[in-house]
């Protein structure tokens, strides 16, 4: 067989597989995803889904879900489970609330990491050294955050002006950036509400303005992190003890260490998120402020495949309609009824072409559905409202869920020596 037909062969796409997505590919989807949204945002009236205001908004509300998921990223990439992301959180909220207000918001931030790290830490040892399920642990410390943050604030907070046993004083601003002329120009243009030009300058003035440096550091870790675990030895070992750590350790990798780095590291970031939370999003700790944040975190994580490009568009959804609820309310979430019904007629017709008539079926149904009750009403419950950010997720979790593969050894019970 000659050279070129080898190459040919090794590059060819197994039968049965997916081939992956290329950038030009990804770049098309996402200017005709846009484009889509443009066309309910004209039938619907609804200007605000892409307005400045929207967007930043959103990426507010997705940054600590964004930390949380990344957190869970590094854990589960080296074959441990974190559900405690909620607790870390909680923890970083504290702790970033309690040296932020006496110090400033800088070492508020550098607190709220460490107090998610030592919930890190605490995981790696009970899950690692002692190999207590990962569930079980993870479940425990979300219990202890609370437990521990109440307790706390009956001595740092209570008594102080401006705070109480549930809430810390008023923290300092982190400055925020705006460049000037393209904020404003971006402002004109989107208020024109023109199709699609209208859309992309709502989307680009809102990452230019009023953006705070710590979301532009949140951004930033994103592809340090694809960086760090998929381009360097040390990511490499790191993904080998989460994919088989038997065969790492026959190889010299120090299995335990790595997974307490990156235990300790998915911590860290989250109470990250949870500093965010509390220095930035609001300017002030309150008792129960997560929200189940850490939880949203661990669902975008999954969501994206365990890949943090994936993770990241996965919080950023949830942040969008999160957002969409805060701006607008139910005139917001009614026009994204028209918007999910026209995606369930796309997928109607890529059903069909994959000849898959029973979710063809199904989806033109609930397509039909959603027709229904958007032009037959002119807002929905605001219940539904609530529930909109939650709803989004656990259906697009569960319409992606045929595609998802978490790493072999995630959550499996590992001992030392195993590989000799």
């Amino acid at each position: 067989m000659s050279t070129s037909k080898v190459t040919a062969a090794r590059h060819a796409p197994k039968k049965g597989g997916r081939r992956k997505l290329t950038l030009p590919v990804v770049l098309l989807i996402i200017a005709g995803g846009l484009a889509l949204v443009s066309l309910v945002r004209l039938i619907s009236g609804a200007d605000d889904i892409t307005s400045v205001g929207q967007v930043a908004g959103a990426l507010e509300l997705a940054v600590p879900i964004g930390l949380a998921g990344l957190g869970g990223l590094w854990a589960e990439r080296a074959g441990v489970v974190n559900i405690g992301l909620e607790g870390m959180m909680i923890l970083g909220t504290w702790f970033g609330a309690w040296a932020g207000f006496q110090w400033g918001p800088w070492m508020g931030v550098l607190f709220g990491i460490l107090g998610g790290c030592l919930g890190g830490l605490l995981h790696a040892v009970i899950t690692v050294t002692f190999g207590v399920n990962h569930i079980v642990s993870g479940v425990a410390i979300n219990i202890l955050a609370v437990g521990v943050t109440r307790y706390l604030s009956n001595f740092a907070f209570d008594g102080v002006q401006g705070g109480s046993s549930k809430q810390s004083p008023r923290i300092d601003p982190i400055d925020k950036i705006t460049i000037p002329g393209l904020s404003d120009w971006m402002q004109d243009l989107q208020q024109h509400h023109w199709f699609l030009v209208s859309d992309i300058a709502g989307i680009i003035g809102g990452l230019v303005t009023g953006l705070s440096l710590l979301t532009l550091l949140a951004l930033l870790l994103i592809p340090a992190t694809w960086w760090i675990l998929w381009r360097t030895s040390f990511g490499l070992r790191l993904r080998s003890c989460g994919e088989s750590p038997v065969a790492a350790e026959t190889l010299g990798v120090n299995v335990y260490k790595y997974k307490y780095i990156a235990v300790t590291i998915s911590g860290g970031l989250a109470g990250l998120g949870g500093a965010f939370l509390a220095i930035v999003a609001t300017g002030i700790y309150q008792e129960g402020q997560t929200g189940g944040r850490g939880y949203i975190g661990l669902a975008a994580m999954i969501f994206g495949n365990w890949m943090p490009g994936g993770m990241a568009l996965g919080a950023g959804l949830f942040g969008f309609t999160d957002s969409l609820k805060l701006r607008g309310g139910a005139e917001n979430v009614h026009a994204m009824l028209l918007l999910l019904a026209i995606l369930l007629v796309i997928a109607v017709f890529w059903q069909l072409y994959k000849k898959k008539y029973v979710a063809a079926v199904i989806s033109a149904a609930v397509s039909a559905l959603l027709f229904t009750w958007y032009f037959l009403t002119d807002q929905v419950p605001s219940q539904f409202v609530d529930a909109a950010p939650y709803v989004t997720t656990l259906l697009v979790l569960s319409l992606s869920a045929q595609r998802l593969r978490m790493p072999k050894a995630d959550g499996v019970p590992y001992r030392k020596g195993e590989g000799k």
